[in-house]
């Protein structure tokens, strides 16, 4: 396990900590390895009843580190961003998120996975899919019209506009926003509450709750995944990442 993601059993609860706040918590190809070793191993874990993501710093995520994303490991047959989602996905227990400032992009859709979102004031969330040239990813095509509906989903794929926390609450992408000050606590605390019941019980809760959206998730993710692959290097991705280097805005339009 890398130092940019830490984990720390309390009474039941592990606290999943991505640990990069000088990058805005910025995930590169090792941390997706580390994410999805981490899950598959709470999920294993008995003595792990539920689990607790959130971001060191300011910031959740701001999602792939676009300098590590064509980054490959060595022995892994799966890109890590992949395997990564997969392992979160199949996370069998309670999963709760605690969100402030930045989450863009991968940084977003993971939360989409989340049992329960608590959201700070200062949250910032963002589907920049569309204005990078690119697919969304995490099966998060599917996951977000079924959290808020087909029209409020749209409009954040299609516009990738800014959600602020009002209205990520309004929309029903959290559950609940407080002061960034006392937003680790409270889900802390929650999470508490959920860990106190026996962890077989509450695996067959989340059974039941997602099973209907398993199979729904994976063909989103295959979908999604085949679509990212035949945009990324295309025209407009690459004149959404020069626009960025360059510090202008894209021109999506040139003949």
């Amino acid at each position: 396990m890398s130092e940019f993601v830490l984990t720390e059993n309390r009474d039941g609860v592990l606290v999943v900590t991505l640990n990069r706040p000088d990058k805005k918590n910025a995930i590169n190809a090792q941390m997706w390895l580390d994410i999805r070793d981490t899950f598959r191993a709470a999920a294993a874990d008995d003595g792990v009843v539920c689990a607790l993501l959130c971001g060191a710093g300011d910031n959740f995520s701001t999602g792939v580190d676009l300098a590590s994303f064509g980054e490959s490991v060595d022995g892994e047959e799966e890109h890590p961003f992949e395997s990564a989602a997969r392992a979160v996905v199949e996370f069998d227990k309670p999963l709760v998120a605690a969100a402030q400032g930045f989450a863009i992009g991968g940084g977003a859709t993971v939360l989409f996975h989340a049992d329960i979102v608590y959201a700070g004031q200062s949250l910032r969330l963002r589907l920049p899919f569309a204005s990078l040239g690119l697919a969304p990813e995490w099966g998060s095509s599917y996951m977000l019209q079924a959290n808020i509906g087909a029209q409020r989903a749209a409009e954040l794929f299609y516009t990738a506009e800014w959600v602020d926390a009002d209205k990520a609450l309004h929309s029903g992408i959290v559950a609940d926003v407080l002061p960034d000050d006392g937003l680790f606590d409270h889900a802390l605390a929650k999470a508490g509450e959920i860990a106190q019941w026996p962890v077989n019980a509450l695996r067959e809760i989340k059974r039941s709750l997602r099973m209907h959206h398993l199979p729904a998730i994976d063909a989103a993710m295959g979908a999604e995944m085949a679509a990212m692959q035949r945009q990324a290097g295309s025209p407009e991705n690459i004149e959404a990442i020069t626009a960025f280097i360059e510090k202008r805005p894209p021109n999506f339009r040139r003949g």
